[in-house]
């Protein structure tokens, strides 16, 4: 009962020791540290809980809540990377876009500070199996916008953007490892890439993009979620021969033992040019737009593709891990927005635990008269809106199961998206790709909601 309430389970664990009053014993962080070395080495699920059980009863109600976000990896102590990057640079009077860039190659706070220590930051190089954040695009409103930016040099390179996940491939001797943008392993998901990048003689790290790929149809990011989160033994074989994926590459970020980060793209790009890539894996095609009607003219021919849309960079720009700066810049197609009715609203998580965050909403199905779901989103409202809209659909709650209100029909929220597709997901048959909330439209009632015959329209593909 108190989990379903705080739905986190270091204030669950808190709560639990205080109505048991127990008699804390004092412990240091070593003992804690020994304690976690035991949990690591346990051979079974009994054996760590009486591991947990025994740690927990000496422990003050407050020492178990961060305890457990420890174990769980849910500490947040406001000392975020930056903060201790800073530190690094001060103990040891070295500068902190240094440390930065160090921290980002070796991805290893602890070894940059051996470096720091030693006045050796400049030794810090990529290594592959350590994935750095990718670089990102900014935003651009059309051609006018990117061309005065990138227009300067008299040429802007132009790639077309995919719709698919953008990923990182290392290869290090015979060993390989896929991470998505969040550095996150891919591994399982895509095996196939893994073997075939894993027959080239050199080192390397690739920045790319997976698409789905099939002769004789189009593919896109809905295709390409079914191979997410599964891995070989959960099925991947069958799903590989269903959706079929191909690596794009368009940047090469380490090869032939050299970092390539510091390097122009131009350079990057002929370093890219002279590796022979396996079967599924190409490189991505460039043009050079060489004004704004140019860029003008590859965008429609990129939507006449079914791309989403360009990627414009500046072929003088050097890699900048995790930034999303002014070099490159993209142009996407203009979604228009649906006006959904929120039919269900559930509890969040962590500093949203004690309030209703999470909207699954609905279209009116016109030959039925029915409301069916579209989607689910979290993303957009302010906290004094979703603490507003907490109040009143606690008011209006037609039912609860477990952390999940269904709610009467009486709130609008005005939904962005980037895509929409067929899907079983729904029983509307539709779902959105990446849908936000950009509104709550409290000049719209359940009459006003967009229709699902209007929504097929937007259909892309």
């Amino acid at each position: 009962a108190i989990s379903a309430t705080q739905n986190e389970s270091a204030r669950t664990a808190r709560l639990m020791l205080e109505e048991a009053r127990p008699d804390p014993c004092p412990m240091s962080l070593l003992d804690l540290a020994g304690v976690l070395e035991k949990l690591a080495s346990s051979e079974g699920s009994l054996e760590r809980v009486d591991i947990l059980a025994r740690l927990f009863r000496g422990l003050h109600p407050a020492e178990s809540a961060s305890v457990v976000k420890i174990i769980t990896g849910g500490l947040r102590m406001g000392s975020k990377e930056g903060l201790m990057e800073d530190a690094v640079a001060d103990a040891f009077e070295a500068k902190p876009a240094e440390v930065r860039d160090a921290h980002m190659r070796l991805g290893d706070l602890g070894e940059v500070a051996l470096l720091a220590r030693e006045g050796g930051l400049d030794r810090a190089q990529l290594k592959p199996l350590v994935p750095v954040l990718p670089m990102l695009a900014s935003p651009e409103p059309d051609a006018e916008a990117i061309w005065d930016r990138l227009g300067a040099g008299g040429s802007a390179w132009l790639e077309d953007k995919f719709d698919g996940i953008r990923a990182q491939i290392h290869k290090v001797g015979k060993e390989a490892g896929i991470f998505s943008r969040d550095l996150r392993s891919l591994d399982g998901e895509f095996p196939e890439l893994l073997e075939q990048i894993r027959s080239l003689d050199d080192d390397l790290i690739l920045d790319g993009e997976i698409i789905a790929h099939a002769e004789g149809r189009k593919l896109g990011f809905f295709d390409l979620q079914k191979r997410l989160g599964r891995t070989k033994g959960q099925g991947d074989l069958f799903l590989g021969a269903a959706v079929p994926v191909r690596f794009v590459v368009f940047d090469v970020l380490y090869a032939k033992g050299r970092d390539l980060l510091r390097q122009p793209l131009a350079v990057r790009r002929l370093e890219l040019e002279s590796i022979q890539l396996p079967a599924s894996f190409e490189r991505i095609e460039v043009t050079q737009a060489d004004s704004m009607a140019a860029v003008e003219a590859a965008f429609k021919v990129s939507s006449k593709a079914g791309n989403e849309g360009l990627i414009a960079k500046d072929p003088d720009s050097h890699y900048l891990p995790g930034r999303r700066g002014k070099a490159w810049l993209k142009l996407k197609h203009v979604m228009p927005t649906l006006d959904c009715i929120v039919i269900k609203a559930q509890q969040g998580h962590g500093r949203r635990a004690e309030v209703l965050s999470d909207y699954t909403f609905a279209l009116k199905d016109g030959a039925s008269g029915r409301l069916v779901t579209v989607g689910k989103a979290y993303t957009g409202l302010t906290d004094e809106e979703i603490e507003e809209l907490t109040e009143h659909f606690k008011q209006r709650t037609l039912s609860v199961s477990r952390r999940v209100h269904t709610v009467e029909p009486d709130v609008v929220l005005e939904i962005a998206f980037d895509s929409i597709r067929r899907s079983k997901r729904h029983d509307s048959g539709l779902a959105m790709r990446f849908p936000r909330i950009k509104a709550i439209r409290r000049d719209k009632s359940i009459d006003d909601i967009d229709s699902l015959s209007y929504a097929e329209s937007l259909i892309d593909g």
